[in-house]
């Protein structure tokens, strides 16, 4: 019996994300089919690991010492004989990297150690809104290099698809296939109205008070500093009772805390590091939080918040495809968010929710107002919300589609 093809699947780090969720589905479902070794970088110390996500898939990756997210050229001409190394001992006819980093040492690696198909996905790119345009030019000459070697690139959205082969010349159209990701959706339908009461009771928020949440790592790219205005205007123009959740954690956590004191916000810090028993929940209840923003940290279990969020925004200023947003949609919430990357590929404007451009901040502040203010428009975009992504961005889907190419690009090379 033939052995199956061996994978080599390299992600940058194994943080709260897409990237980490679709490495693990595609690692777990792809087998027996193929057989996968699992590599991943370090985390930033600012980030919570995801760990606990491979761990649940009954998975383990191997780290690679000196991958990290950041540029260090000592660290990372270590992490690429580390990785050319394991080529060597695990063989492998595929090598799939996944963002960034992992891209760039992965594929020089696999392209000296001569492997026969190599595979690279955008979770987003870096060539526009994170350094200067000197930087950027730099990052756009070696990833066309790269992609000239590479045997395919996988793109989440056809904006990003555009936006690769139009927009930045990285390579050919012909050579960019689009894989949107996939998540195990339905996990965010099951025990909605336990998990809510239990969300709620934590933070004291009473029956009638609108929820409105952000949620991704406090980094200038995520541009929270929009959502906090969002939030004083949205306060100071709605009748109803509202309170502003920020789940995640990252470098400008103090200079977040700092402008909502300047703004006159009231901030409060309750972290949820694991999920409180039912009597935990009533005791932080009893201790009614008369704030106006929350300062969450990072949340494991993500279904419990958007149970008990009503509202779901994003300000970024660059994305991929938004996880916080497939996920809010599939917990029937609407959005209110930033027209940038693969948004509009996820939401519907003016259906599941409403996107603005970065620029239009009285606009975006609008929006969150108007559903603040109409639980029945929240009701139905929150409906269609789950009808718009369940089969487009399930999990099944993703192996389905990365299966069918692995099998197209190997027959080709034989």
């Amino acid at each position: 019996m033939a052995k199956p093809p061996r994978v080599l699947r390299i992600i940058n780090r194994l943080n709260l994300g897409g990237p980490t969720y679709n490495a693990t589905y595609l690692t777990k479902h792809l087998a027996p089919e193929f057989e996968t070794l699992f590599l991943a970088g370090n985390k930033d110390e600012t980030e919570a690991s995801s760990e606990f996500i491979v761990e649940s898939q009954g998975l383990k990756a191997r780290y690679i010492d000196g991958m990290y997210r950041s540029i260090n050229l000592k660290k990372d001409w270590q992490a690429y004989w580390e990785i050319r190394k394991v080529i060597r001992e695990f063989k492998p006819d595929i090598v799939h990297t996944h963002a960034a980093k992992a891209g760039a040492l992965g594929r020089l690696a696999a392209i000296h150690e001569k492997v026969p198909v190599i595979v690279h996905t955008f979770h987003g790119h870096v060539f526009h809104s994170y350094f200067n345009s000197f930087k950027n030019k730099i990052f756009i000459k070696i990833e066309q290099y790269l992609a000239k070697k590479s045997t395919a690139i996988i793109a989440i959205s056809d904006l990003q698809k555009k936006e690769l082969t139009k927009d930045f010349n990285i390579c050919a159209a012909e050579k960019v296939h689009v894989v949107p990701l996939g998540f195990d959706l339905e996990r965010f339908r099951e025990n909605t109205t336990a998990k809510r009461e239990l969300f709620r009771k934590y933070y004291g928020l009473e029956d009638n008070e609108v929820a409105i949440g952000i949620i991704g790592r406090l980094v200038p790219i995520k541009n929270h500093p929009m959502f906090l205005k969002v939030a004083k205007y949205v306060k100071e123009g709605v009748q109803n009772k509202v309170k502003f959740f920020i789940i995640g954690d990252g470098e400008d956590r103090q200079a977040l805390e700092l402008q909502c004191a300047e703004m006159g916000l009231r901030l409060g810090i309750r972290h949820w590091s694991e999920i409180p028993s039912e009597q935990q929940a009533q005791t932080q209840k009893n201790e009614a939080m008369e704030v106006d923003v929350v300062f969450c940290s990072w949340m494991q279990d993500i279904p419990v918040a958007l149970a008990g969020l009503d509202i779901v925004t994003m300000t970024s200023l660059n994305e991929g495809t938004p996880v916080s947003l497939i996920e809010a949609l599939a917990a029937g919430k609407p959005v209110v968010s930033t027209n940038v990357g693969g948004v509009a590929n996820v939401v519907q404007d003016g259906v599941t929710g409403f996107l603005t451009k970065t620029s239009e901040g009285k606009a975006f502040t609008q929006h969150v107002k108007n559903l603040v203010a109409n639980r029945m428009l929240r009701e139905k975009m929150g409906a269609a919300g789950y009808d718009s992504v369940v089969n487009k961005y399930g999990y099944q889907r993703l192996v389905k589609d990365v299966r069918s190419l692995y099998q197209k690009l190997l027959t080709n090379k034989n």
